[in-house]
């Protein structure tokens, strides 16, 4: 008994002599499991979570004390928009919303080649970890360009073989953008084979459904076939009902997702926080009119009776879908050839060029905006109530959507700046739509789950030091659609790999980021 006592001296005497690379102390920790906080101090060593416990009496190379903070693990971003990593590999515009790891590749849309891109982003100063999705576009174009037809067997085979390169080179799973070109072109039974070959290797699937306005309720039940028949685990992402006419449709999809988990299907949701959606301008254009390309298009306007029915085709989508029936809902985003447009909407144009802002004439001016190059948009076409019932919704996870953006240049969506403050802060502190612990598990437990990581996405001794601190009380998101380059206010500190990145608020120098590559299944 003596000599036991002595040891247990001996160990506390050593933990005590530990000296770490970073103590947090006094922090409520929520530690991404969706349970209670609680109090507790936090040893970091290298990149590693070490110690949680009370850590007063240690030493370390630097002391947070984040009393009256919340501890939160990193958060993690299921869904966005890292094509200008090469070029932004700070990822400011992330990181400062406590984001340690963003998936990209989502909407069909990925990298290719796949492997020899992914090492050229390593090499890169990496504000936060990265990982991508193999994308359905990007593979369907770089074997049939943008073709409205299905593929021939060697086709298919050619696709499947790409997928599996992408998924042996690291990829999480199959990314579709359905909405967009080519995917819109595909037929489902093309979809469940090419994600046949991704459920091998242990990957998911993440749709961007074919509709989400009127065909919303076959879209969703389109995903849940797609997961059924190619065993793989689905996510509805940046899941929505989008146009007045669909506004409380997702009543229906939520009991359709809760069904699917009933029946032993793996149905998840990710969600940003906002009614408008953005994308491209031409989401708005009868997907037949885009086949071939933008030179293909400006043909066919050129032929009265294809114009017709190509402008139909847009007045119809702008009462029924993302334009919900007035011109002001649509809002300029990027817009390459007309940079004064950048903020203004279909309906401020219109005035600019002296036209009554009628969907008619709204529908002349896309097609004009189509033939220059095109553009990007904000779509303010979905209802709050939608919004609240697919975030409270179990199986929803928080994602921004967000595109990697710099201060100065085009006018991004908000999301790029503030999903997860906007959460902790609008619907958690102040509407109290979710308790903190559920809000913090959407950002981190849930989404690491869905990728497999299991030392990413808790608090706990052995994991990563992935790690947010924030405050409570003043986390707000301050991007507006208006005036959308406004960094979060309430984030104190981002830890990523160990390494302060964000200091006191302050944006350093500091690049630990990786890029993460899903283990090969066989």
């Amino acid at each position: 008994m003596f000599c036991v006592f002595i040891i247990l001296i001996v160990l506390c005497q050593l933990v005590s002599s530990q000296k770490y690379d970073i103590l947090i102390l006094n922090g409520n920790i929520f530690d991404g499991s969706g349970q209670k906080s609680f109090k507790a101090d936090i040893g970091i060593i290298g990149e590693k979570i070490t110690f949680i416990g009370d850590a007063k009496n240690m030493k370390a190379g630097r002391v947070i004390n984040a009393d009256g903070m919340a501890v939160s693990p990193g958060f993690i971003d299921l869904h966005a928009h890292l094509e200008p990593i090469l070029q932004t590999p700070d990822a400011e515009s992330h990181v400062r919303q406590g984001v340690t790891l963003a998936l990209g590749g989502p909407d069909g849309g990925s990298l290719w080649p796949f492997g020899k891109t992914l090492k050229k982003i390593a090499k890169m100063p990496l504000g936060m970890n990265v990982a991508y999705l193999a994308g359905h576009n990007t593979i369907r174009t770089n074997v049939m360009k943008l073709d409205n037809r299905e593929p021939n067997a060697a086709e298919l085979s050619k696709m499947k073989n790409q997928v599996a390169q992408a998924m042996k080179e690291g990829a999480f799973g199959l990314s579709t953008g359905l909405k967009y070109l080519p995917g819109t072109f595909s037929k489902v039974d093309e979809v469940i084979e090419l994600s046949k070959v991704a459920a091998s290797y242990g990957g998911f699937y993440t749709s961007h459904l074919r509709e989400e306005g009127l065909g919303l309720i076959e879209a969703v039940k389109e995903a849940i076939l797609i997961g059924k028949e190619a065993n793989i685990p689905v996510v509805l992402t940046h899941h929505k009902a989008i146009g007045k006419p669909s506004w409380g449709k997702s009543s229906e999809t939520l009991k359709m997702v809760d069904a699917a988990n009933v029946s032993r299907l793996d149905v998840q949701i990710d969600q940003y926080p906002y009614t408008a959606s953005y994308t491209s301008l031409s989401v708005l254009i009868p997907s037949w009119a885009l086949e071939g390309g933008l030179e293909d298009f400006r043909v066919r306007i050129k032929t009265p009776s294809l114009r017709d029915s190509i402008k139909q085709g847009i007045i119809f989508n702008i009462l029924n879908d993302r334009g919900s029936g007035e011109l002001k809902r649509i809002q300029f985003g990027k817009v390459d050839w007309y940079k004064a447009l950048e903020g203004k909407t279909l309906e401020d144009w219109c005035q600019e060029k002296k036209l009554a802002p009628t969907p008619e004439n709204g529908a002349d001016l896309i097609i004009e905006a189509q033939t220059k190059g095109g553009a990007g948009a904000i779509f303010h076409a979905i209802d709050d109530g939608d919004v609240d019932r697919i975030m409270q919704h179990p199986k929803t996870m928080i994602a921004s959507d967000g595109r990697l953006s710099v201060p100065g240049f085009g006018h991004p969506h908000p999301r790029a700046y503030g999903t997860f403050p906007r959460v902790l802060g609008h619907y958690v502190r102040d509407r109290k739509l979710l308790s903190l612990e559920n809000a913090i598990q959407k950002m981190t437990s849930m989404p690491a789950k869905r990728m497999g990581l299991t030392d990413r996405g808790m608090i706990a001794s052995g994991n990563y030091a992935d790690i947010v601190i924030f405050d409570p009380a003043t986390i707000k998101d301050k991007s507006t659609f208006e005036k959308p380059h406004q960094y979060p206010e309430g984030i104190k500190f981002v830890i990523v790999n160990g390494v302060i990145t964000v200091d006191d608020t302050v944006f350093t120098e500091n690049r630990a980021g990786k890029v993460l590559y899903k283990p090969v299944k066989k």
